[in-house]
C-alpha cells in the first residue's frame, strides 16, 4: 500500500514515520541529509517519461536487439562455460536471494551449509586447507595474497614478482593493492609461454616477498614447471601463490603439491557464465595463515543439542570489527555467486568436472590443429599443452583479421600486430566449424 498508511515492508516511508526521525536527527527534511557540491548536484529533469511494462519491455527488447550478434571465442580470465538451469532454479530461492550476509545463523543454515561445501569443495582441489568465501574476484585475490605475505613473511623484502603475460588489468589491481601497503610489482619472463624458471631464480632473492604463476596461463598455456617456481620461492623464503580456476584444478596438478602457499583465481568459471567483469575471487591458503584470510568464513560446529551447525566465523579480522587493524577491508558479501558455484559443481560432480576439464584440453588442441592447416595462421603459437584457448600467429595484420572475422559472425582477441587469442567451450564448440571456414577466407 501506498500514502501515509504503510511504507516499504522493510523501512519505515510514511510521512509520520519521516517526520519523526527527521526531527530526531534536527533537520528539516531529507535532502538536508546530504551535503552534494554544487558542481555535481543534479538539478535539472531526466526526461523519461512513464511507460507501462509492455511499452518498457518493447524498447529495451528493440535496444538490445541492435547489439552485433556475434559468436564469441574470447576468454583471457572469462569462460563461458554452460551453466545448468538447476543452478538457476536453486540459487533464484528467496532464501538465498534476500540473504545477505548471514550473521544470525538461526535463520541461516541452509546458506551456511552450502558455503561451507563451496569452502570444502575448493580445499580439496587445492590441497591446501582454508578456503574463504569469497573475494570480488581473481584480480582482488592476487592482491590481499601479496597483503597477506607481507603480514606474515618475517624478512626485509617487499617485491611481488609476475609473469610477463599476466593480464594488464589483473597486474593494475595487484599494484593498487601493493602500493598501499610499500610493496613493488616486477615482470619475470616467460619461455614459449611457460615460466623461464632461470630467469626468475636469477630475479628472486631476500628483497622478494611473493612469487606469482599462474596456469592455466592467460594464454591458455598450462604450466610445467610448478614444482620448481616453488622452490624458487622457497629459497627466497617468499610465498609462492599460484592463479587458477575449479576446472582446471580438476585435471592439472593439486597446487599443495608443487609448493603452493596461497591459491587465487575465478571460481565463477562455474556457476556465472561469462559476464566480462563481475566475478568470483576464490582464494585458498594454508591452515597456519588462517587468521590472516581475507572475507567470509563459515566454520562448522555443534549447536547445544549436539546437532552439526554452521556459523561465520574468526570475524575479528574483518574491518566491520578491527576497523583500521582489520587485515583486508574486503566486506562486500560474494555468497549468493559462491552458492551457485558450488551448485554447478554438485551438480557436475567428480567425473564431470574432471569431463569438463579434459575436454578443454581436447577442444583447444583440436580447433588449434585446424586452424594450423590453413594458409597464413601458425596455431598454436607455443608447443606447449593448452587448457580452453590458444595464440595464434597470422601473416596478416591481427586487428584487421579480427575486424573481419567480426564482420562474418566471430569475435576472437588480437593481442599483439599478428597474434590471435581463441577460446574454445562447450557453449560455442558448435561454431568451430564456422570460425575455421571465416578464417580461412579472411586470412588470405
Amino acid at each position: 500500500m501506498s500514502g501515509d498508511k504503510r511504507g516499504s515492508p522493510y523501512a519505515p516511508h510514511t510521512a509520520t514515520e519521516r517526520a519523526a526521525m527527521l526531527d530526531a536527527v534536527g533537520v528539516d527534511s531529507e535532502r538536508d541529509l546530504f551535503d552534494i557540491p554544487d558542481s555535481v548536484a543534479f538539478e535539472g529533469s531526466f526526461g523519461i517519461d512513464a511507460r507501462s511494462e509492455q511499452t518498457v519491455r518493447r524498447e529495451v527488447g528493440a535496444a538490445l536487439g541492435r547489439n552485433a550478434d556475434l559468436v564469441e571465442f574470447l576468454g583471457r580470465g572469462h569462460y563461458d562455460h554452460y551453466v545448468p538451469s538447476l543452478v538457476d532454479h536453486l540459487a533464484d530461492r528467496q532464501e538465498f536471494l534476500t540473504s545477505y550476509t548471514q550473521y544470525q545463523p538461526e535463520i541461516a543454515q541452509g546458506f551456511l551449509q552450502a558455503l561451507f561445501e563451496y569452502q570444502s569443495m575448493l580445499v580439496e582441489l587445492t590441497g591446501l586447507g582454508v578456503a574463504n568465501c569469497s573475494v570480488y574476484d581473481a584480480a582482488t585475490a592476487l592482491g590481499e595474497a601479496a597483503t597477506l605475505a607481507a603480514r606474515v613473511r618475517d624478512v626485509d623484502g617487499s617485491r611481488v614478482l609476475v609473469p610477463e603475460h599476466v593480464r594488464e588489468e589483473k597486474r593494475s589491481v595487484l599494484t593498487n593493492y601493493a602500493d598501499g601497503v610499500g610493496l613493488t610489482v616486477d615482470s619475470y619472463p616467460m619461455d614459449d609461454g611457460c615460466v623461464d624458471v632461470d630467469a626468475l631464480a636469477d630475479l628472486a632473492n631476500e628483497e622478494t616477498l611473493l612469487v606469482y604463476a599462474e596456469t592455466p596461463t592467460v594464454r591458455g598455456v598450462v604450466e610445467e614447471h610448478l614444482e620448481t617456481i616453488g622452490e624458487i620461492a622457497d629459497d627466497a623464503d617468499a610465498l609462492f601463490c599460484l592463479g587458477t580456476d575449479p576446472v582446471a584444478l580438476a585435471l592439472l596438478e593439486r597446487p599443495a603439491d608443487v609448493g603452493a602457499d596461497v591459491v587465487v583465481g575465478d571460481a565463477a568459471t562455474l556457476g556465472l557464465g561469462t559476464a566480462y567483469g563481475m566475478g568470483l575471487g576464490l582464494f585458498v591458503t594454508r591452515e597456519e595463515y588462517l587468521r590472516q584470510v581475507p572475507g567470509r568464513l563459515v566454520g562448522a560446529g555443534e549447536d547445544s543439542t549436539e546437532r552439526r551447525a554452521y556459523t561465520l566465523t574468526l570475524q575479528t579480522r574483518e574491518q566491520h570489527i578491527r576497523r583500521e587493524r582489520a587485515t583486508s577491508n574486503i566486506c562486500t558479501n560474494q555468497a549468493w555467486v559462491a552458492l551457485r558455484t558450488a551448485m554447478h559443481v554438485a551438480t557436475l560432480g567428480p567425473d564431470g568436472l574432471v569431463e569438463l576439464a579434459e575436454d578443454s584440453v581436447r577442444r583447444a588442441r583440436d580447433t588449434a590443429m585446424r586452424l594450423d592447416e590453413i594458409v597464413g595462421i601458425e596455431a598454436p603459437v607455443h608447443d606447449r599443452h593448452h587448457f580452453r584457448e590458444f595464440v595464434a600467429r597470422t601473416d596478416q595484420p591481427a586487428p584487421a583479421i579480427t575486424a573481419d572475422l567480426a564482420a562474418e559472425g566471430y569475435a576472437v582477441h588480437a593481442i599483439d600486430d599478428h597474434l590471435v587469442q581463441v577460446c574454445v567451450t562447450e557453449t560455442n564448440e558448435h561454431a568451430v566449424d564456422g570460425l575455421v571456414a571465416a578464417v580461412e577466407e579472411v586470412a588470405r
